[in-house]
This record gives structure tokens, C-alpha cells and sequence, in this order.
């Protein structure tokens, strides 16, 4: 299958892209097919030359089946090419079941300290049974 995605260059610290038709096997700075645009994300976001397409290329790409990434689609929906809706997955946050796991562990051992410390303190405290020893004065 043909994606339209991004294709790294650039130094260490310095991205910049370019946008390719690739087949969705290569890596992700490998062979591909044609490149259709850049995109530089140091520069401003309303910087003209943030990203370039070539849109008459997209468009016979896009019409002989080439899927675009989730970013490269962001792009595309600012030209009107393509509509992109905001992902939407609420179990993103939720911890695994390893970690629910643990959770209810730890509660269960709370709660069995708070009932042992309150059983603790309810049970009567015994007098001591020895009888202060009373000193006397030998001079």
C-alpha cells in the first residue's frame, strides 16, 4: 500500500521533513517513490514555508489510492484535500491490568492496617498488676 508521510532529515536537535509517496513497508527515511513537499517544524506555525505540497501530485496520488499518515493528513485538511477529525480513545489514560492489579493489592493492605490498628486500639489496655515499691528512708 502507498502512504503520503514524512520523511526525516535535518541534523541532531534540527528536524526537517519531507513529505513522500512511499510503499508502507520502507522505512521511515527509505526508498520512496516521489517527494511532493517539506515541512519545518522550527519555524512558526503561520510561516509560509512551515510546509509546502505539491497539490496537483498529492491529488493524483490521493486518486490512485495513496493513504496519507495522521500528520501529513492535518496538511492536507488545511488545503481541502483531505478531511481529518481529531482521534478520540478514551482508554489512553487507563492503567493496565497489571496495574489495576497492583492497585487493589495496595488497597486491600490499607485496609487490612486500618482494621488491624482499630482493632488495637479498642482492645482494653491491661493495668499492670505491680505495686509501686515505696522507698524507705534508712539513714
Amino acid at each position: 500500500m502507498l502512504k503520503i508521510r514524512l520523511a526525516r532529515g535535518g541534523a541532531k536537535k534540527r528536524p526537517y521533513y519531507s513529505i513522500v509517496i512511499a510503499d508502507s513497508h520502507s522505512a521511515r527515511d527509505g526508498r520512496f517513490i516521489e517527494k511532493v513537499g517539506t515541512f519545518n517544524p522550527l519555524l512558526a506555525k503561520d510561516h509560509p514555508e512551515r510546509f509546502t505540497l505539491k497539490l496537483e501530485r498529492v491529488q493524483e496520488w490521493l486518486s490512485k489510492g495513496a493513504q496519507p499518515t495522521d500528520r501529513v493528513a492535518r496538511f492536507l485538511s488545511t488545503q481541502g484535500m483531505v478531511e481529518w477529525k481529531h482521534g478520540h480513545n478514551p482508554q489512553k489514560g487507563k492503567p493496565g491490568k497489571k496495574a489495576e492489579e497492583r492497585a487493589t493489592e495496595r488497597a486491600q493492605r490499607e485496609a487490612d492496617r486500618a482494621e488491624a490498628a482499630a482493632a488495637a486500639s479498642a482492645a482494653p489496655v491491661p493495668e499492670s498488676v505491680e505495686e509501686p515499691v515505696a522507698e524507705t528512708a534508712e539513714a
